[in-house]
């Protein structure tokens, strides 16, 4: 039988206070420190915000604590694409079938949420204007500096979960006394900028509720996602530098003549535009890999501390969601959270945030290049058509990484690469236009399969 362990977490974001209250229902005692204030008490800076897009990986980590109808309340399903086109034009693609849909969640919206039920663990304590300064892997102790009261403490504890984002401290000082510590990071030539298409007079939505919006342009695009009170949060996704880039785009007649050019049905919905434009930070995109996770059998990298990932399969927080998954499932079989726990975590976690770091990537060339392709939609529906017809041998890539979290992101981006290879060879044939679902091209499939 497990004891009860004093742990620390480091970082009250969704990973952090998600994997919290999976520590805490085991009956250890769970502090946590944040670096930020407190952003229920504090006003949430925007502009930073991509809003997050929940699916099956994620709602079962919410599942697996008793939690999902509590985020449920906040969150808006998406059933498919709305693909916005220069002329004004617009055509819609299903995500799934049976009504399947990922779901549209306010970032701050749902880390307040679980802030709220981590603390309603009796066993859970959250601390904030804390900053990570220090970890000592010797003496398993975690130096905090209180940026409000301007005080230092050290922490000591059984174990540490570093939980801290992207740029982690716990990582970089782990990694800066570290030897043979593999890290790689590496930035997307695009940045992104937070706009708001705002609710109608009547608090409604003004485009489609229930649809993730995006306009593609070839090397760039903007995407709107809904929030519960009519808004949409718009994202574009542009070039830093270059000809037209964000730094090319100096003066509100810039911004002006970019939008009549790229999104001229979007600036009727976008009032605010020049505002948010000047007010919102452009910010960059990063991908993480690092090797090891866990140090020492006691500290371990969780969430975007280990594998952070750029946006646009939707699975940054999906992915960290399911670390917690796996991590309980791994307590379950080892009794504890011991060293084996912890090791065999980052065996089974470390290829599949390889994985969907890689896979985020290429879906950012298909949302922003593909979507209004006709030879790619029409890949698409065979895809689809064939699915239907033998779901045993055919998951689309979109549905393995969205729909299937039984499905590992390693096992999902292998298949991927296989059923590609199937379809290049299956477009290439003549008028494939005419009889993408005949027999022929069915029997075709199953012979390359």
């Amino acid at each position: 039988m497990a004891t009860q362990k004093n742990i620390t977490v480091v970082g009250a974001g969704l990973v952090g206070s998600l994997v919290s209250i999976y520590l805490a229902k085991r009956g250890h005692k769970v502090q946590v420190f944040e670096r930020r204030p407190d952003m229920r008490k504090e006003s949430i800076i925007a502009g930073r915000s991509i809003n997050l897009a929940l699916s099956d990986r994620g709602w079962r980590g919410l599942e697996g604590v008793g939690i999902a109808d509590e985020i449920k309340k906040i969150a808006i399903p998406m059933y498919g694409r709305a693909i916005h086109l220069k002329d004004g034009s617009s055509t819609y693609q299903p995500y799934g079938k049976d009504s399947q849909a990922i779901y549209s969640v306010s970032r701050g919206g749902i880390n307040m949420k679980l802030m709220d039920l981590a603390e309603q663990q009796p066993n859970v304590s959250i601390h904030f204007s804390e900053r990570c300064d220090k970890v000592d892997r010797k003496n398993n102790t975690v130096t905090f500096y209180n940026t409000v009261k301007e005080t230092e403490q050290q922490i000591k504890s059984d174990l540490v979960f570093g939980a801290d984002g992207a740029f982690s401290a716990v990582r970089t000082n782990i990694q800066l006394h570290s030897d043979r510590f593999d890290y790689q990071q590496f930035y997307i030539d695009c940045g992104y900028k937070e706009l708001v298409i705002p609710p109608g007079k009547n608090g409604e939505h003004l485009i489609e509720k229930n649809c993730l919006h995006i306009w593609p342009r070839g090397s760039f695009m903007m995407i709107a996602l809904p929030n519960m009170d009519g808004s949409f949060t718009c994202t574009l996704f542009f070039q830093m530098d270059g000809p037209l880039s964000f730094n090319s785009i100096k003066t509100d007649a810039d911004v002006m003549q970019f939008f009549k050019e790229q999104f001229p049905d979007a600036i009727p919905l976008m009032p605010t535009l020049l505002n948010d434009w000047k007010t919102n930070p452009t910010s960059s995109l990063v991908t993480v890999k690092c090797k090891p996770w866990v140090f020492d059998d006691r500290i371990t990298l969780i969430g975007d501390a280990a594998h952070a990932i750029v946006p646009f399969f939707g699975q940054g927080m999906n992915c960290g969601f399911e670390d917690c998954v796996v991590l309980n499932q791994l307590i379950d079989k080892h009794g504890d959270v011991n060293a084996a726990c912890l090791h065999e975590y980052e065996t089974l976690r470390k290829p599949d945030g390889d994985a969907i770091a890689d896979l985020a990537i290429a879906n950012f060339i298909e949302m922003r290049d593909k979507t209004a392709d006709k030879t790619f939609l029409l890949q698409k529906k065979i895809e689809a058509h064939f699915n239907t017809k033998y779901p045993d041998k055919w998951i689309p890539l979109y549905s393995m990484v969205t729909y299937s979290p039984d499905i590992r992101y390693s096992e999902a981006l292998l298949n991927g690469i296989k059923q590609q290879a199937i379809m290049d060879k299956i477009m290439l044939m003549p008028n494939i236009e005419n009889k993408w679902d005949s027999e022929e091209v069915e029997k075709a499939i199953l012979n390359l399969l």
